[in-house]
Order: C-alpha cells, then sequence, then structure tokens
C-alpha cells in the first residue's frame, strides 16, 4: 500500500482532457497569437470561480450538508444561467456574490446567492454595488427576485466599503418591494446585515441547522454573558415562531423546491396577474367532505361550540385539494394560504377553530395584515372564511398591543382593492365581524353557510337582549330559596342541611332557565336570518355547493379586474 497521501480532487481521471480551440470550425489551422491569447484568457477569467475554488473550500461545504452556490443554482432549474456583473478580480474581488438571470419554468427569474466558498460569502463594496444593480434591474423589468443567503456579513478587510455594500443593497431591495416579489432562502450561518437584508423579501424559507440573526452566539456570550446555542437564538423554531421565518423545511433541496411552488403562486410584479393554471379539477364539484366535517361537528355532544380544522375547508375549495400555506407553524388560529380555484391563484385567510376558538390576538392579526397586504399589491384575489368568537381579551394581549395589531388587519383589509369575497362558516361576532371583509369594509360578496351564528355578541347578549327575564330569574332565588327550606324544615330535615338543599336546588333551577335563555338567544338571533334581511349577507350556500359558488363568483370579479400596481408604489411592509 502507497504511504504517499492522496490529494482529493474533482477532477474525473478518466475524462479526457478539456481543451478549449479557439478556432473556427472548418478554419485552416494556423499559427496562434495575440487573439487566441486573449480569448484564452477570457475563458479562464469567465470559468475563474469555479474552477479556482480549492477542493478542500468544497468539501468542507458538502462536510457541513451544504451546497455551493453553483450546486444550488442547479436545483433551481435545469437552464444555464445567465450569470451578470462578472467582476472577479485580481483576489475574486466579487467573487463571493453570484448574481443571475435565471429560466424557471419559462419566466425570467433574477437570482443572487453567495458563494461561502470565497471570502465566506461575504460582501465588499465590490458586490453590493452588483448586487443592488440587479435589484434595480429587476424592479425595471417587473421580474421576481430570488435570494440565496449563505454569508458571514461584511468583508472586514474592504473596511466601510463592506458596509456601503450592504447600504447599498438595502435600499434597492426596499425600493423594488411591493413592485416585484421576493424570495429569499437561508443557508449556512448568517448574522448582522446577511439577516437584515433578507428579512426585506417578500418571503424567507429557512432549512433546519441554519442559523440568522443580528449577532451570533459569541457576542451574546461576550455582552451579556449568556451561554446559547445558534438553534436557541436563531434557528429555524424561533424564527418560525415570531414570524421572522415564514416557511421551515428539512434542508437546502427543499428550500429552493419550495421557493419554486412558491413562484408558481404569485406575479412577475405588481402590475400583472399569478399565473393561471389549467385544470382538470371540475369547477362544479361536489364537496360531500365539508358537509361530513360539519355534520359530525355540530351533531356532537358540544354542539356549535364544536372546533374544527378549517383547513379541511380550504382543501376541498382548491383544485384537487392543493393549497401552499404561508407561516403554517405560527397563530395557527389563523391561516393564511395560496391556493388555485379553476386555475385562478387565490389567497386564503380563515380562522380556525381548532385551535384557540380561532379568537384573533396580536400574532395573527399581524400574519393576516401581512399576508392581505402582500395579495393586495401583487393582484390576488382574496377568500375569507371568517369562524371567531372576537379578538382574545386579557392583560397579556393589551401589553403586547392587541389595538394596534387589530387596526394593522383592519387596515390591510379596508385597503384590498383586488376581487374579494367572505364566506361565514360559523361565528361571526362582534368587533371580529365588523373588521373582518364584510359589506361596509369593502367586500365585493358576502356569502354565509346556514350554520352561521352572526351576532353582536356571542351567548353572553343574553344578558342584554333578556336583561328583565334574567334580572326577575336572579331576583326570585331568595323567596325560592326561603320556600324551599322551610317546606324541607317541616318535613323534619335539620335546619342547615335544609337551607343547603334548597340553595342547591334553586342554583340548579336558574342554571336551566339560563340555559333555556341561551337556547332562545341562539336561535332568534345567533343566526343569518337577521344577516340576510338587512343586506349584511348576499345568499346562503350550501356546504356541497361551495366551490361552484365560490369559483363562478371569482371568475365573474377577475373578468372585470384590470391587475395594475396600486396608487404608485406601495411596500410590503409598514
Amino acid at each position: 500500500m502507497s504511504k504517499n497521501k492522496m490529494k482529493p480532487s474533482l477532477q474525473n481521471p478518466l475524462a479526457a482532457a478539456e481543451e478549449v480551440e479557439f478556432t473556427i470550425p472548418g478554419e485552416v489551422a494556423g499559427q496562434s497569437g495575440p487573439y487566441e491569447e486573449v480569448m484564452k484568457e477570457g475563458h479562464d477569467l469567465i470559468q475563474r470561480p469555479i474552477k479556482s475554488v480549492a477542493v478542500g473550500q468544497i468539501e468542507k461545504q458538502h462536510f457541513k450538508k451544504r451546497m455551493t452556490v453553483w450546486e444550488r443554482i442547479k436545483v433551481l432549474t435545469d437552464s444555464e444561467p445567465n450569470i451578470l456583473f462578472q467582476n472577479w478580480g485580481k483576489n475574486l474581488d466579487g467573487a463571493s456574490l453570484v448574481t443571475g438571470i435565471l429560466n424557471i419554468g419559462g419566466r425570467d427569474v433574477a437570482l443572487y446567492g453567495h458563494d461561502f466558498t470565497v471570502r465566506a460569502g461575504s460582501i465588499d463594496a465590490t458586490n453590493g454595488q452588483k448586487l443592488a444593480r440587479l435589484m434595480n434591474m429587476a424592479g425595471e423589468k417587473g421580474i421576481p427576485l430570488i435570494g440565496m443567503n449563505d454569508s458571514a456579513g461584511a468583508f472586514v478587510p474592504a473596511g466601510v466599503g463592506g458596509l456601503d455594500g450592504y447600504a447599498e443593497a438595502f435600499t434597492a431591495l426596499r425600493k423594488i418591494s411591493g413592485v416585484v416579489p421576493t424570495v429569499m432562502c437561508m443557508f449556512g450561518f448568517n448574522a448582522g446585515g446577511g439577516s437584515y437584508l433578507p428579512r426585506q423579501g417578500s418571503f424567507v424559507i429557512q432549512p433546519e441547522d441554519t442559523f440568522f440573526g443580528l449577532t451570533g452566539p459569541g457576542v451574546v456570550k461576550s455582552v451579556l454573558g449568556e451561554d446559547i446555542t445558534p438553534e436557541e437564538l436563531g434557528g429555524p423554531k424561533v424564527h418560525a415562531a415570531t414570524g421572522v421565518s415564514d416557511i421551515t423545511v428539512a434542508d437546502e433541496t427543499a428550500a429552493l423546491r419550495t421557493a419554486v411552488r412558491l413562484l408558481s403562486y404569485v406575479p412577475d410584479n405588481n402590475f400583472s396577474m399569478a399565473p393561471f393554471q389549467e385544470t382538470s379539477d371540475p369547477l362544479d364539484r361536489k364537496t360531500w367532505e365539508i358537509n361530513t366535517l360539519l355534520k359530525k361537528a355540530f351533531n356532537s355532544p358540544t354542539g356549535f361550540n364544536t372546533p374544527f380544522d378549517v383547513s379541511i375547508v380550504i382543501q376541498q375549495i382548491c383544485d384537487h385539494g392543493d393549497y401552499f400555506e404561508i407561516q403554517p407553524t405560527r397563530a395557527r388560529e389563523a391561516i393564511t394560504a395560496f391556493g388555485r380555484l379553476g386555475g385562478n391563484v387565490v389567497g386564503f385567510v380563515a380562522n380556525n377553530s381548532a385551535v384557540s376558538s380561532g379568537q384573533i390576538d396580536c400574532d395573527s392579526a399581524v400574519k393576516i395584515a401581512r399576508f392581505v397586504r402582500f395579495c393586495n399589491i401583487y393582484n390576488i384575489p382574496l377568500i375569507f372564511m371568517e369562524d371567531t368568537t372576537g379578538f382574545l381579551p386579557g392583560r397579556d394581549q393589551e401589553a403586547r398591543g392587541i389595538v394596534q395589531a387589530g387596526r394593522s388587519m383592519l387596515d390591510s383589509i379596508v385597503d384590498v382593492r383586488t376581487p374579494r369575497i367572505l364566506l361565514i362558516l360559523r361565528n361571526a361576532y362582534g368587533g371580529a365581524y365588523a373588521s373582518y371583509n364584510n359589506y361596509p369594509t369593502g367586500a365585493d360578496l358576502v356569502l354565509a353557510l346556514p350554520t352561521t351564528r352572526l351576532a353582536v355578541m356571542g351567548p353572553a347578549g343574553k344578558e342584554f337582549v333578556y336583561k328583565k327575564e334574567l334580572r326577575a330569574l336572579r331576583g326570585s332565588i331568595k323567596q325560592r330559596v326561603a320556600d324551599g327550606t322551610l317546606e324541607r324544615t317541616k318535613a323534619g330535615m335539620d335546619g342547615a342541611d335544609a337551607k343547603a338543599d334548597a340553595e342547591k336546588e334553586a342554583a340548579e333551577w336558574l342554571k336551566l332557565e339560563e340555559a333555556a335563555l341561551n337556547m332562545r338567544y341562539e336561535k332568534e338571533l345567533m343566526n343569518p336570518k337577521e344577516g340576510l334581511a338587512l343586506g349584511s349577507i348576499s345568499s346562503l350556500v350550501m356546504p356541497t355547493d361551495l366551490r361552484k359558488v365560490l369559483g363562478e363568483n371569482l371568475n365573474f370579479f377577475l373578468r372585470h379586474y384590470k391587475p395594475s400596481a396600486w396608487q404608485g408604489v406601495q411596500r410590503e411592509f409598514h
């Protein structure tokens, strides 16, 4: 056995040596000169970022279960990338960032990706400028942008030039926000500017075993003396819970494929529609499963108070049951998702009673506001599904600013200019109904199921509607206890026991009487009748006809909608 160390190489030992000829096919070979020399230098410069990287650097990436930037590009598309701004200088200046145009599903998509094998993917003045140039071009041409972030931050030896590079990129990305959608994939370990920049994007996708945040664990340790792991500080679980990451996935390949899938639901820019996709799923398909779900839920012992998962309703309405949920692990009491109905992309905003009775809290209000605003900017129609008992009350929510969060949600809904439909599934009470896409806030159509319970208040409303009757019932308790005590005493029961037994009987009687008033309140006021009579609801829909009715009305509104930019440029984030 040889004792010589083997040097790793990516070259195939069986492959023929690559020789690039700079001659015209059929040309008689002659003596080469200055022309061939400059051609060779140009070819070498083009190939330099790929071929000059040491094999050890590539192996380090693979050892950390990460791909190189060139391997990531191949996951996004089979087509050859058009690499732009090849400012790869003497010391590979600028090569730590790759920029170009890809063809993904027949669409032009701008792309940037940090090359961690070169200067740890850091930003200097040169590549910060070219990143800004790429972003500006994406905005001017109206094409979406994908970012593959894998950077150690600013290149320290570049001094303030690295910071200026980031500042240029920040400014450019902010200016195209609301003009073209952007999808950011987080790879490796990113801090500082490497975190701020991607979060300016429309959506952030984060795989497991990655980090991004204001600072790394080392800085936290030195400043605060706190021991913390990257996962605990800025891992996908942390950012998914706060909404900093919109989607978390298992690995890099899943992130890139998710980015491609997400792009299929969004338009190229703010003056066009999302891609239409022909479907073989009939628009008049009966949604029997929704009927079964509601029947089993409401015929259960808990009746109309039974929670159910609204995602089943969304699934049954969408073409072939396929939809794409945004922030699926955060604020589950509200679901925000893209889907297709009759081939058209639509945004779904639905209260989910399976979690916290569908009550809207600070997190779900902000989640809804962000999603609605995105759909409004990019000409995506919206279907709201309402089933909530209202905003979540309490000291904690008030301290976190539920009034402001709720206002953000309401503002985003009032501002909607795209076609929008409200479907009331069950509960629609008070302020939650008033701020959730009804006719007064601008809905194009309000539909309701027969199971709808539309009212100013829930069951507690009986306290106001039947105030006199309840006062009389409760006022009679004292006399009922006295009469019951006397009756039991005469029968030979001990005085204290007689009174206790009489109080128990009176309490049970009052409970039954109040339950009867509850039922009366629900039958008289907690139903869609008044809403229909006043015109707050356009019409009732049977659960089995939901896909057909929603699809036909959506098609009608879209036939009369002209996509355009909204009141000049509107940013995606306030």
